[in-house]
């Protein structure tokens, strides 16, 4: 598989000096799989430098875009997504629903003409939509599986298996405790539930569906001194992250989704203190800093 970052914001987007080694795109990952198929992984502002690209090549494409959940910063790309613009093309849209509103309408609605001038009915690709909730799907040559994670509303992860090789995908993901699960607010009762239940500590419901991923790519918002004042805004710290990808055994982890107040200057000090806990805890795995138009394959 090979793997580009597009957008590693969370929020909002941050354009300006102070953001421009890591990057001001809101959420959006490429991913090839080994026949060249593409895959998307959720619509914010970057999805829109990757149309770009991909429109050059004046070829029809089949793509699948997976958007772990409606929040303006994983989909306020997607009208500005050239390739929905050309007839010939196809894209499916998987994600989950809202409570009583579909797919396609959380899409629509955005393009609505108080919004946009353009409606999601008069784009020239066919767009199809393929709600998931929590289980498995087939996407090109791949395995797509999807479950709820700790974030306001109903949030998904991914976990793309395509041979011997997975990647995992935790865009936006809250610690669970049950001494601060009061204070989950804007949570959904049926994904607070299946925390509430799952055997042993709730976070190794998270740890389980991603372990043993070549790579993991995580919700790293917030610094520990951040969090203390987010609690129940549906977000990481970055020593959550690196005990989660310890824990369940991933071969690279992927610092993702960073507050808009973290400029440069501030992710490097983040990535040197990352390095310096995992001397110290004698984690083994391999770590970055997720930046914008950074590539790689595993």
């Amino acid at each position: 598989m090979k793997v580009k970052f597009w957008g590693v914001r969370g929020s909002i987007a941050t354009p300006g000096k102070s953001t421009i080694y890591y990057g001001g795109n809101t959420s959006c990952t490429e991913l090839h799989l080994d026949d060249g198929s593409l895959i998307i992984l959720d619509a914010g502002t970057g999805i829109r430098n990757l149309g770009n690209k991909v429109a050059k090549s004046n070829k029809n494409i089949r793509a699948y875009i997976l958007i772990t959940h409606p929040h303006w910063d994983h989909i306020q790309g997607f009208p500005f997504f050239k390739p929905a613009f050309v007839e010939g093309n196809e894209i499916t849209i998987i994600g989950p629903e809202a409570r009583g509103v579909s797919l396609s309408r959380i899409i629509a609605e955005q393009m609505n003409n108080i919004y946009f001038p353009v409606k999601l009915s008069e784009l020239q690709a066919q767009i199809n939509f393929m709600p998931v909730k929590e289980g498995t799907a087939g996407v090109f040559g791949a395995e797509v599986q999807s479950f709820y994670v700790n974030h306001p509303g109903f949030t998904l992860g991914y976990r793309v298996t395509a041979g011997s090789k997975s990647l995992a995908y935790i865009s936006d993901n809250e610690p669970y405790s049950r001494e601060t699960a009061r204070l989950f607010t804007n949570v959904e009762p049926d994904v607070q539930k299946l925390f509430e239940n799952y055997q042993g500590d709730p976070n190794d419901r998270v740890i389980d569906f991603i372990r043993g991923a070549d790579v993991l790519i995580h919700d790293s918002t917030y610094t520990p001194e951040q969090y203390s004042d987010h609690i129940g805004w549906g977000h990481s710290h970055y020593l959550y992250t690196l005990r989660v990808a310890a824990d369940a055994g991933v071969k690279k982890l992927c610092l993702f989704h960073y507050d808009p107040v973290l400029d440069d200057k501030a992710i490097d000090t983040v990535l040197t203190k990352c390095r310096k806990e995992m001397k110290k805890m004698r984690y083994t795995f391999e770590l970055s800093a997720a930046r914008e138009g950074e590539e790689f394959r595993f």
